[in-house]
C-alpha cells in the first residue's frame, strides 16, 4: 500500500504525540510525605515544584508517615517517599514495626536531623516521661516514626499507653488543639526545630519540652543503635530557659529502587539547584550539602542517586 506524503506526516505527528504521552506518563511520581503540621507536607510541595520547573516531571504529592511511607514504597503504592533513617534501616532488615524486610527501598538524599520532642502544657504537673499515669496524652497516629518512638521512650520508664487516662492518636494540628483545651497534658512528635505546631501551642498558653536524660537515653539506643543525642537549644520556644535533651535521628528521601533512576537524578539535580526552594520551607536545609545528601544510613543507595553523587564528586 502506497501513502501519501500527508498521510506519512499525519501517522508520525500521531505516532510523536503518542510516544510524547508514554513518556509523561512515566514522569508520574507519587509522593508521600507526612502529617499537617509538620516540614515534610509543604517540602514535598516544594521537591514537586522544583521537579515540574526543572524536568518536566509531574509530582503527585500525598501525606503519610515514616513507617508507612517506607511500607507503601515497598508495596510500590507510591514511587518516593520521605523517611527517618531509625525506622528505614528497620524496615530494610525486617524487624519491628515491619513484617518482612524491604527489598525495593532505596536511599536517595539524607536531608537533615529529626528531634523527637516532648511537650507538656506548664501547668501539668508532668516533669518527667514517668509522670503521665492518669493523665491524657496525645502522640500521632500509627504507622509515624515519632509514634513508634513514643511506645519505646514509654517503654523505657516501664509505662505503656494504658498508663495513661486517654491516648488520642492524631495530627500535630488537632493534638495542638487538644493540648489548648487541656483535653491532652502531653504532646509528642518527630520534626525540625523550631516546630510550627509547638509555636502554635505556644502562643496560647504556658509550655515545657521534657529532656530526656542519659540513662534513658542509653535505654533507648539498646532498642536502636540508629538513635543520636540532640540538643534543642535554650531560646528555640517561648520562655524556654535552657538547653533540652532529645532522641534525634534523620530524615531521607526514598525511592522504589526500581524507579527509572533518570526520574530520580534529575529530582536530585533540581533539589541541589533550588536548594534556597526548600531552605523557604525548613530552614534547616540550608546546611544540607551534596556531601551530606549522600552520607552511608544503612539504606541501599538508588544508581540515580548514585550517579548524580558521583558527578558532585562527593562519593
Amino acid at each position: 500500500m502506497n501513502f501519501k506524503p500527508k498521510q506519512i506526516a499525519i501517522a508520525a505527528a500521531i505516532g510523536a504525540a503518542l510516544a510524547g504521552a508514554g513518556a509523561a506518563q512515566a514522569q508520574q511520581v507519587r509522593l508521600m510525605t507526612g502529617p499537617q503540621g509538620g516540614s515534610w507536607y509543604p517540602l514535598g510541595g516544594a521537591i514537586a515544584n522544583i521537579a515540574d520547573k526543572t524536568a518536566g516531571i509531574k509530582v503527585q504529592v500525598l501525606p503519610g508517615a515514616g513507617i508507612a511511607n517506607v511500607k507503601a514504597v515497598e508495596a510500590g503504592k507510591a514511587d518516593m517517599g520521605f523517611g527517618n533513617s531509625i525506622s528505614t534501616v528497620d524496615g530494610v532488615a525486617g524487624r519491628a514495626p515491619f513484617d518482612t524486610p524491604a527489598k525495593n527501598v532505596c536511599n536517595v538524599a539524607t536531608l537533615y536531623p529529626q528531634y523527637f520532642q516532648i511537650v507538656v502544657n506548664a501547668d501539668s504537673g508532668i516533669n518527667s516521661l514517668a509522670d503521665i499515669k492518669g493523665k491524657p496524652i496525645a502522640v500521632q497516629p500509627k504507622g509515624n516514626t515519632a509514634e513508634f518512638i513514643t511506645v519505646q521512650a514509654l517503654q523505657v520508664y516501664g509505662l505503656k499507653y494504658s498508663d495513661a487516662a486517654r491516648v488520642s492518636h492524631v495530627s500535630y494540628t488537632d493534638a495542638v488543639s487538644l493540648m489548648k483545651d487541656n483535653n491532652a497534658q502531653l504532646f509528642t512528635l518527630g520534626t525540625t526545630v523550631p516546630a510550627s505546631s509547638i509555636m502554635d501551642l505556644a502562643s496560647a498558653r504556658d509550655i515545657r519540652l521534657l529532656s530526656m536524660p542519659d540513662d534513658k537515653f542509653a535505654d533507648m539506643r539498646k532498642l536502636n543503635p540508629g538513635y543520636t543525642k540532640l540538643t534543642i537549644p535554650a531560646g528555640s520556644y517561648p520562655k524556654q530557659d535552657k538547653d533540652v535533651q532529645a532522641v534525634g535521628y534523620a530524615t531521607h528521601l526514598i525511592a522504589r529502587c526500581d524507579l527509572d533512576e533518570n526520574v530520580v537524578y534529575n529530582v536530585l539535580k533540581g533539589m541541589v539547584a533550588n536548594n534556597a526552594d526548600l531552605t523557604a520551607i525548613a530552614k534547616v536545609m540550608g546546611k544540607t550539602t551534596p556531601k551530606i545528601m549522600a552520607e552511608d544510613i544503612g539504606v541501599p543507595l538508588h544508581k540515580g542517586a548514585a550517579k548524580f553523587y558521583k558527578e558532585q564528586g562527593v562519593m
